[in-house]
């Protein structure tokens, strides 16, 4: 594995005819970093190595950790040439600061150094190739100042093979340093990681990735659209050699064009950002028609439907984040339109209903990905989307159940001819609460005096309960209830932790016994 940050300064060949007859090589090799200086976004790793060479307070031993392509073998690179770091008649001791290239530098950057020793520890897995280190590290450079392993994704390397490791990891002879990557930092046993110096390699935010590939095109003599970088970041999710790999495939894909936004979709098979976003507003405006035509379009212009219900998943968490945080600095990688209509959205809708549709389409992407009828597992969730939009939040439900037992008539009307989504919530939403009302009491005589009893606050209803001598509900009243409305008919409390949620039944069922009345309880 290579993971790597890149630099456009990378140096050129100096024999320009040999350098036209050399083997293409990819920009993830071409622009890779030769120097501390050059790695992007990882500037706290940087100031704390420079400061511990500064102080010749050099550890024996390193692990970075990170996503894929964010730089850690290049770093273990950079560290083995600056331990070996000799310029004749300048310098000769270890230093980050490596403004011309040393007497190894070009050997360790090209891993082809003798004291440099990389291992892939993916097929070097077990003991044996562990001993064969231990066995080695007792010998004294060849040529270098400082005998490097680097251990590529350290984490598979096998129990037996960790537990032979620990005694030279934490006791090395002196001219020994080992430098591990891993992609999965906990799978590697406390005991090694607790010998190391850790550094955690971050993602590479969207603007300094757009930036960087900026810098690239230009130095390649590619045409590029700003909006095509933009996409690029995106998709590769703060891996620098993501970026550089789908640049390279999206400057073969363009030809004498260029790169271009539609060439890049079309490349990785991904659904313009504005009809998307067209797609959420009908969606949550309730045109399932119109949403799943849409929908059907995107997938005939060669979009994935999964890919479909992540990006709206993704503008549908963007709105949601403009409505909680107007204010939070702009990411570079949404475009002005996306900005501009992701606060028209959070305008208009509801933090619940945001919620709602987030948690409808991740459940959306996993039922597509797990079908073997994809586009129609898609349209399911659109479907569900579009008819959950308007759904109330447990709030008003529970306000809209409440009113309907105090006076609305018995029978919902029916819904307007010709309905959408919109109509059919009208049925879901009144007609059970019609349905679910029991019949007025018929009350006795001797029921008559219950009838008349009217409670005020939340206290009136423990005293009742006292009188009628029912213990074990006042005490649970007392001890586990907690009011949050009281009105005549309709009761809403929370419940301590550990609290029986009978209590919610059990109350309603005494206060209609009692008073003769339907109590709304919950």
């Amino acid at each position: 594995m290579s993971d790597s940050l890149f630099s456009v300064e990378a140096t050129a060949p100096a024999d320009e005819p040999a350098a036209a007859s050399a083997p293409y090589r990819v920009l993830a090799r071409k622009y890779r970093p030769q120097r501390f200086e050059d790695l992007i976004g990882q500037e706290p790793m940087v100031r704390t190595l420079a400061n511990s060479f500064a102080a010749n307070r050099i550890h024996q031993a390193y692990i970075l950790t990170g996503v894929r392509g964010v730089g850690k073998t290049t770093t273990a690179r950079i560290l083995a040439r600056a331990f070996n770091y000799h310029v004749p008649g300048k310098i000769d001791a270890p230093s980050v600061d490596m403004a011309e290239l040393g007497v190894h530098c070009q050997a360790i950057m090209e891993s082809r150094h003798v004291d440099v020793i990389e291992m892939d520890a993916a097929s070097h897995t077990g003991i044996d190739d562990v001993r064969e280190i231990i066995e080695n590290a007792r010998y004294r450079p060849v040529s270098a100042r400082t005998k490097v392993y680097i251990i590529d994704e350290v984490h598979m390397l096998s129990k037996q093979a960790f537990n032979g490791l620990l005694k030279t990891l934490e006791e090395p002879p002196e001219h020994v340093r080992f430098l591990f990557a891993t992609t999965e930092i906990e799978k590697v046993p406390i005991t090694v990681r607790s010998r190391c110096i850790r550094f955690d390699l971050k993602r590479i935010d969207s603007g300094a990735m757009i930036a960087h590939l900026a810098k690239i095109c230009a130095a390649e003599g590619v045409a590029v659209e700003p909006d095509a970088l933009t996409l690029i970041a995106r998709v590769a999710e703060g891996s620098v050699r993501d970026a550089l790999s789908l640049l390279d495939q999206g400057i073969a894909y363009g030809g004498s064009g260029g790169v271009t936004v539609a060439a890049v979709r079309d490349m990785l098979g991904l659904s313009d950002r504005g009809e998307v976003i067209v797609l959420f507003e009908r969606a949550m405006k309730g045109e399932i028609a119109e949403a799943l035509e849409l929908m059907r379009a995107l997938y005939r212009a060669g979009a994935d439907p999964a890919d479909i219900l992540i990006e709206l998943a993704e503008f549908c968490h963007f709105v949601t984040r403009t409505k909680i945080a107007p204010d939070a600095p702009d990411d570079p990688a949404i475009g002005e339109n996306e900005r501009g209509r992701g606060r028209e959205f959070a305008a208009k809708l509801t933090l619940g209903a945001l919620t709602r549709a987030w948690q409808i389409l991740l459940k959306g992407v996993e039922d597509v990905k797990d079908s073997p009828r994809p586009l129609a597992s898609a349209e399911m969730a659109l479907i569900r989307l579009a008819y959950a939009s308007d759904l109330p939040t447990p709030e008003e439900a529970l306000r809209k159940l409440a009113e309907s037992t105090e006076g609305s008539p018995r029978h919902a009307p029916l819904p307007p001819a010709g309905g959408g989504p919109r109509a059919a919530l009208s049925v879901v939403t009144a007609n059970p609460v019609a349905e679910s009302r029991p019949a007025p009491p018929v009350l006795t005589k001797a029921a008559e005096p219950q009838a008349a009893i009217r409670l005020a606050r939340f206290e009136d209803v423990v005293a009742l309960a006292r009188s009628k001598r029912d213990i074990q509900l006042v005490q649970a009243l007392e001890q586990d209830a907690r009011v949050e409305r009281f009105e005549q008919g309709s009761i809403a409390f929370s419940l301590v932790e550990g609290a029986s949620l009978g209590l919610v039944q059990t109350l309603a069922r005494r206060l209609q016994e009692w008073t003769g009345e339907r109590w709304m309880v919950a």
